[in-house]
């Protein structure tokens, strides 16, 4: 059995079509949308991480203004940044990358926010919102990962609903960026949701738990962690994890949390790293500065809300 590879690019490719009209219907009545993103230091994914929007921000048309600060910078500086930002009308949407240098408080930052700004839901409020399934705007990186089994699921003729309401899904991890906003999204397609992390790996086993998964989505931040044994044969792998490994010949290659060459001929369907979650959570994340946008011009939304877009070949044979 060969795996189904859900092609993350062409996922994004197709979402990505449905901006352009927004942000110009947005520049055309004289309404505000930018984006500021803040990078502390230059540790190497936040940094690759912020190029990549940077790029796709111009490609969409939507003015984007980096705060590139010293990995020193005290912590009331960047309080003192954000809050700038909170009253800049060009600006609708705030990212602050991650990793944050140890001596900033991250929940600290976070509250910071003005939470309408805030397009990778960090905040507080944003968080129970998304809790409580009445959500202002979603995690890209959690939002990604439904958008791709949505899309995947009408692309192989599923029912969403009956899907979900059979399958268990067992999410990896427990980041308050990723793993816990999976972890909401789950319920609310009234999926059961299992959660484990590191520990379980530690402790009684990790495949214990994910053997038995129907839907896998692994965000634990560690390279190789799923192999072939911690699979079932059906199950559908969703690898957020997003590793730099340097190779012999001094070249950083990005690997995921599963070890896809063992892993994939044996699910059903999985995203590979890179192409698979990446491109689709880059788009997101300037679609919620989209809907950021009309949120604060208090502009209705539903346009800007729907979860799948139909996507003609979402997959391949691996």
């Amino acid at each position: 059995m060969s795996a189904q590879v859900i092609d993350g690019r062409a996922c994004a490719h197709a979402l990505k079509a449905t901006l352009p009209a927004d942000v110009s219907r947005l520049q055309q009545d004289g309404l505000p949308i930018g984006l500021a993103t803040i990078l502390i230091g230059d540790q190497y994914g936040a940094s690759a991480y912020e190029r990549r929007i940077r790029r796709l921000a111009a490609e969409l048309g939507v003015p984007h203004r980096p705060h590139p600060l010293p990995a020193d910078t005290p912590q009331d500086d960047v309080i003192r940044l954000i809050e700038k930002l909170n009253n800049d009308s060009s600006v609708s949407g705030i990212l602050v990358l991650r990793p944050l240098p140890a001596h900033i408080d991250e929940a600290t930052v976070f509250r910071a926010i003005d939470p309408r700004k805030d397009i990778e839901a960090v905040h507080p409020e944003n968080a129970g919102l998304l809790a409580l399934g009445v959500p202002r705007l979603i995690p890209s990186t959690a939002a990604s990962v439904f958008h791709l089994l949505d899309t995947w699921l009408d692309s192989v003729g599923e029912n969403r609903a009956d899907f979900y309401h059979r399958s268990l899904i067992v999410v990896v991890g427990r980041s308050n960026n990723v793993g816990k906003p999976a972890i909401s999204l789950g319920y609310e397609r009234q999926a059961t949701v299992q959660s484990v992390d590191e520990w379980a790996d530690r402790t009684t086993g990790i495949g214990r738990h994910t053997r038995w998964a129907d839907v896998l989505i692994v965000a634990a931040g560690k390279a190789g962690l799923i192999k072939t044994e911690h699979v079932s044969e059906n199950a559908v792998v969703i690898d957020v994890g997003i590793n730099p490994r340097t190779e012999a010949d001094g070249r950083v290659r990005m690997v995921g949390d599963v070890d896809y060459a063992s892993v994939a001929p044996r699910v059903r369907a999985i995203t590979p790293v890179p192409g698979g979650v990446g491109p689709v959570t880059d788009v997101w994340l300037l679609r919620n500065t989209v809907r950021a946008a009309h949120l604060l011009a208090c502009l209705p939304v539903d346009d800007v809300l729907s979860f799948a877009t139909p996507i003609p070949a979402l997959m391949e044979e691996s």
